[in-house]
């Protein structure tokens, strides 16, 4: 079991990720709704433009049907009755502002309804002006002036349907649109919804696993604190036989020996030579209890060395082939080569006790900015898939590598043997270390 880190920043990047998605779905909605909204306002401005335009032209137009009107109604009366300059004089204006008119529809969607209408209002204003100038008419109405006054009429009748047509389409247009914009809004809101309830699941299932890890590692500290105060026990008891039945017999020979050396006035070598075995063998027994203590080895030399010595050690007593292969020798932080030394040597002591192995490798190499220990064996390998690697003693490795700020794996085979691998951040390593004992 790893430590919960690697869980705590995989919910911080699912946390991230779903923020930033909201976000980049909320500025994306607000782009296309921005824009909806402006095209949308953009066709209203124009539409009350041209809306604007075209009923100032059509008010001309009214202006001009009904003096053109007038002027039939005119005609259709007794020749006797009509003056022939004011009727000319009233056609010459209404040319000139349906030229005028003309000029400005030219530049609308319409300018075929408005270049038909000074065709059909140039046809009545020929005819009337042909019917004035002959002498002493019976009367001024014709068939083609009817013809043409209609023709004029059917125009302006078209021009206005045009207009009409024309804001209608464009308020249809605009309705569309808003459509278009609450539909694109529903769709963003149901797409934040089911993202924000996707995040909000895998949050809650990683929180989840996040405190179940906790409440497993914490029953794991709770055991492992429970095995460290029996292995303190135990350490106790190994030191108080050690003392006791290897140093304290070797130092109660001693004195009776120096005591018949002092009662006898002659010397006897042979006493002296069992006196200076006893002392170096107490000598032995004190440099073996300090270095099961600390290694001072580890202290001096750092941790390449430390483990060097370990391996050389280790293949002495057991006769296990142990090879040991380095590309670190700098230092680190005291309390880290502590973790990292220990943890080889607990498992160095697994190998020796449970694996059946003849080789094993203990290997030390930098990797970017972490630093990795692995111990193989070529054993029997731990128990078949599904039961957990390890008893106490893996529970106390692990504990130890997360102190060290870093994380333990196991990988393991029937009949494979057993590759432990420890990673440790490689912070504070440094080429050299100031020795502890010099002075300054």
């Amino acid at each position: 079991m790893k430590d919960h880190s690697p869980a705590r920043r995989n919910l911080l990047r699912l946390l991230i990720a779903g923020f930033t998605l909201v976000m980049l779905l909320m500025l994306t909605g607000a782009f296309i709704g921005v824009g909806n909204i402006q095209s949308i306002k953009e066709s209203a401005a124009h539409l009350v433009a041209e809306q604007q335009t075209t009923n100032r032209l059509l008010e001309e137009v009214h202006r001009q049907q009904a003096s053109l009107t007038e002027v039939f109604s005119i005609l259709a009366r007794d020749p006797d009755s009509v003056d022939a300059g004011q009727i000319l004089a009233q056609l010459d204006a209404a040319d000139q502002n349906i030229d005028h008119l003309v000029g400005e529809g030219s530049r609308t969607p319409q300018r075929r309804l408005f270049e038909q209408l000074r065709q059909t209002s140039a046809a009545f204003s020929g005819e009337a002006r042909r019917l004035l100038s002959v002498a002493e008419p019976e009367t001024f109405s014709s068939q083609a002036l009817f013809r043409d006054h209609e023709a004029f009429i059917s125009v302006v009748a078209k021009l206005i349907e045009a207009n009409y047509r024309r804001a209608v389409a464009a308020q249809n247009e605009i309705d569309h649109r808003s459509e278009r914009l609450v539909k694109v809004s529903i769709g963003f809101l149901v797409a934040f919804f089911v993202l924000a309830l996707a995040c909000s699941a895998l949050t809650v299932r990683l929180t989840a696993q996040l405190l179940h890890r906790m409440e497993w590692q914490e029953s794991e500290l709770g055991r492992v604190s429970w095995h460290m105060l029996e292995d303190q026990e135990s350490t106790a008891r190994r030191f108080s036989h050690e003392l006791h039945d290897e140093l304290g017999q070797s130092l109660t020979a001693l004195k009776a020996n120096l005591s018949a050396l002092g009662a006898d006035s002659a010397l006897d070598s042979a006493r002296i030579a069992d006196c200076l075995h006893l002392v170096d063998e107490s000598i032995g027994n004190v440099r073996q209890m300090s270095q099961l203590l600390r290694p001072t080895i580890l202290d001096d030399f750092g941790l390449d060395a430390g483990l060097r010595w370990l391996c050389e050690g280790f293949a002495h007593r057991t006769g296990i082939h142990t090879d040991f292969r380095s590309t670190f020798s700098g230092r680190l932080p005291d309390e880290v080569e502590t973790h990292l030394f220990r943890l080889a040597q607990e498992a160095l002591t697994n190998v020796a006790r449970h694996s059946g192995a003849r080789n094993a490798t203990v290997t030390l190499e930098a990797r970017s900015a972490d630093l990795y220990l692995s111990v193989r064996d070529d054993g029997r390998g731990l128990a078949p898939a599904g039961a957990p690697p390890g008893g106490m003693g893996m529970i106390g490795m692990r504990a130890r590598a997360r102190s060290a700020g870093g994380d333990l794996v196991v990988h393991s085979q029937p009949g494979a043997g057993v590759t432990i691998e420890v990673r440790v951040p490689a912070r504070g390593a440094t080429n050299e270390r100031k020795d502890p004992h010099s002075a300054g």
